[in-house]
């Protein structure tokens, strides 16, 4: 693996961003920035922003390692990262509207028909049926490494229910309060608007049988799942109600909400479960957090799901191979953000390469998330890189993999000062009758020296992400 790019500091001057972060650095005692680590630590604490990790024993509320030293974007070096984000969120509704619909993509012989139509994420369900303005995809987090200072690329996509926006905002909100100088000092574009704007995308994709302002509510599968701060923070800063399966029901043509004054219709459910618990009448009938007769409801344009039930075959890790021509195919335009280069195991050729190349690639299941199910080959024993061997060979399709990147760090505070660490961004793009984007994103940090593994569920930490005003 090359050299690693520092966002902070080229050929030892530190870059035009980071300008007024240096003297910070330097004026900051190590007893203030112990203090001042405490600090926010007994603020998430007392906030509540805590998450949970599924099969492990010990503090199932445990908290997300915040890191102060900030991450910071030029406004050119974002303008770039939004326009490339925008596009890609449009590409992939357009290619969800088109596999649940005729095909062209797949007609065109422009992806694999078996990639689409044999996914386990295809839902048959909703094939023929057009969700309101076209949109399968409503929150779409998308996963961004650099390499380089002009150089980005596109790990991954995430059109289901991506996580970590109320990290985003409280990471703000604790540096603001923490650091009101350095907000006074640098230009700063806001994030404080992200829940308006999603209140506002969610309502924009209202059904068609809404003829009033549309209510809006938060599908949550309840306390025990590991993002359910996320859920209530959201709602309580859209000002809607955060309701589990068994306060919804279906009567008739509609969706309502069981409350204390009669039962309300629901026009839209912004759902943080998967397809396979929203209806047991549709999907797993064993179901206890969904809503029974919900896709009937849904089909039939009495209430909008976001993101729409079959979302998710756009952000199967095979699928993404082919986002850069989804881009050309229905945008007529070429790629702004670049994909890591991708081998599909499932093809015999790739897969050889990848088997003889296993212990300098980085592996992963084509439906893992959350840094499990994978392998960094540079840094696993013989032992875990022979177990991935056999796992390909048992089920190729399974998997894909990618070249380990030199992914570029930021400074980072650490026990003994300040050391570079790697890092990656997930902006949350929002789609309903527009595209719209917050300047800013969740920083993730790998905070052991030398790993690549920025996820909160591997012990990564967190970082505020600023964007520059021009």
């Amino acid at each position: 693996m090359t050299s690693c790019f520092n966002e902070m500091y080229l050929q030892g001057a530190v870059r035009p961003p980071y300008a007024r972060l240096e003297g910070w650095t330097r004026a900051m005692p190590a007893e203030l920035r112990q203090m001042k680590q405490a600090e926010a630590e007994a603020l998430f604490r007392r906030i509540g922003i805590t998450f949970a990790v599924y099969g492990e024993g010990g503090d199932p509320d445990r908290l997300i390692p915040f890191d102060m030293f900030p991450r910071v974007f030029s406004h050119a070096e974002w303008t770039r990262l939004e326009r490339g984000i925008k596009q890609r969120a449009q590409a992939l509704n357009a290619f969800l509207v088109d596999v649940y619909g005729r095909g062209e993509i797949v007609r065109a012989g422009r992806i694999p028909a078996r990639l689409v139509y044999q996914n386990a994420a295809y839902e048959k369900s909703v094939v023929g049926f057009v969700p309101p303005k076209g949109v399968y995809s409503h929150i779409v987090g998308v996963d961004l490494v650099r390499t380089g200072p002009d150089e980005f690329f596109v790990l991954e996509d995430n059109c289901r229910t991506p996580s970590g926006v109320s990290y985003m905002l409280e990471n703000r909100e604790i540096m603001m309060r923490m650091f009101p100088d350095l907000f006074r000092e640098n230009r700063i574009l806001p994030i404080d608007s992200y829940s308006e704007r999603l209140r506002r995308t969610l309502a924009s994709v209202a059904p068609a049988k809404c003829d009033r302002e549309p209510t809006v509510v938060i599908l949550t599968p309840g306390h025990f799942n590991s993002a359910y701060y996320e859920h209530s923070f959201l709602a309580d800063l859209m000002g809607v109600e955060l309701v589990e399966g068994q306060d919804l029901f279906v009567e008739g043509e509609y969706v309502y909400m069981r409350t204390t004054e009669g039962p309300r219709r629901v026009d839209v459910i912004y759902r943080r479960l998967d397809d396979a618990y929203l209806d047991p009448l549709c999907f797993r009938p064993d179901s206890m957090l969904g809503v029974a007769g919900l896709m009937d409801v849904y089909r039939s344009g009495g209430v909008s799901i976001c993101s729409a039930p079959g979302a998710g075959v756009a952000d199967d890790k095979a699928v993404y191979t082919y986002v850069p021509e989804m881009i050309r195919f229905y945008l007529g335009e070429e790629p702004i953000l670049n994909n890591v280069p991708t081998w599909q195991c499932g093809r015999d050729d790739e897969c050889r390469y990848v088997l003889e190349h296993l212990a300098e690639l980085v592996v992963k299941e084509v439906h893992g998330s959350g840094g499990y199910g994978m392998l960094v080959g540079p840094k696993s024993s013989a032992a875990e890189v022979e177990m991935f061997r056999a796992r390909i060979k048992a089920n190729p399709g399974n998997y894909i993999a990618q070249p380990t990147l030199a992914l570029s760090t930021t400074p980072t505070f650490v026990a003994d000062g300040i050391a570079p660490r790697h890092v990656d961004l997930r902006p949350y793009c929002l789609v309903g009758e527009s595209i719209d984007l917050v300047p800013g994103g969740l920083t993730r940090v790998a905070l052991t020296d030398g790993s690549l593994v920025v996820n909160s569920s591997q012990g990564g930490g967190v970082k505020d992400t600023w964007v520059l005003a021009e």
